[in-house]
């Protein structure tokens, strides 16, 4: 239990928020599901009622030991699901790959990561966040939490907030409150990337000094001479005095083009 305290980890013991969660994934007799974090088995058993096949990823061994005898028709993975391969999942005949899960606050961004780097073998994504995080996710341009996280889970996804869920449907409660965000993974870039390795630097760049002007920012963060970012940005239709916070995915992505 040591290295899920480690990633603050808090058990789901809601029953009626946990079968919310499954019902907004919706999984059906054909579709493979990975469960991240199956702690206590909270989602799994509903999981693996309604899903064809279950796969349930547990760092922890005593617990993934539990869910083993507990649910023994569940294909439980002992692994670190920042790292696990979920590239190498394959759809089956007529149904769809999804992952669903409650997160641990401490590894989420990096299962996010995770999840979208193997967006090619997976359908949709229902996860449980810290509540500010799934914000992010979610947030529009021009609003204070829009960055990174938006633009490049954005670029790849359709996202919503579906539930918003308290401290007490927790054990133990967090400090703060959580949300659930659906992810439909879409069939290629929302906008034209020429060099999505470009795009992704160049957006970093661009929040890395979130105070500044865009061409300044990028300037900065990229170590290119700053009036040659202004022009780049206005051949862009950007104007560089504005920040980045401003800058909508489409923009992101001609401006990537330019430099």
């Amino acid at each position: 239990m040591r290295r899920r305290r480690a990633l603050g980890q808090h058990f789901l013991r809601d029953p009626g928020i946990a079968r919310a969660i499954v019902d907004v994934a919706d999984p059906g007799p054909r579709d493979l599901v990975v469960e991240v974090g199956a702690g206590e088995g909270a989602l799994t058993a509903e999981l693996a009622r309604r899903a064809g096949r279950l796969i349930a990823l547990e760092i922890d061994p005593a617990l993934a030991a539990r869910l083993r005898a507990r649910l023994p028709g569940v294909e439980v993975v002992e692994a670190d699901a920042r790292r696990w391969g979920y590239g190498a999942l394959a759809r089956p005949p007529g149904g769809r790959v999804l992952v669903v899960g409650n997160l641990p606050y401490g590894a989420s961004k990096p299962i996010l990561a995770a999840l979208l780097a193997a967006r090619a073998a997976i359908d949709r994504i229902v996860v449980m966040l810290q509540q500010e995080v799934a914000e992010r996710v979610a947030a529009a341009p021009g609003s204070r939490a829009y960055g990174t996280l938006s633009v490049l889970t954005q670029l790849y996804c359709d996202v919503r907030i579906v539930l918003r869920v308290p401290p007490g449907a927790f054990r133990p409660p967090p400090k703060v409150d959580s949300a659930v965000v659906a992810l439909t993974v879409l069939p290629g870039p929302r906008v034209p990337v020429a060099d999505e390795r470009r795009f992704h630097t160049v957006v970093r760049a661009a929040f890395a000094q979130r105070r500044k002007t865009v061409a300044n920012a990028l300037a900065g963060a990229l170590g290119r001479p700053v009036e040659e970012v202004r022009l780049a940005l206005a051949a862009a239709g950007v104007d560089p005095r504005r920040r980045a916070e401003t800058l909508t995915i489409s923009e992101f992505s001609r401006v990537a083009a330019r430099l």
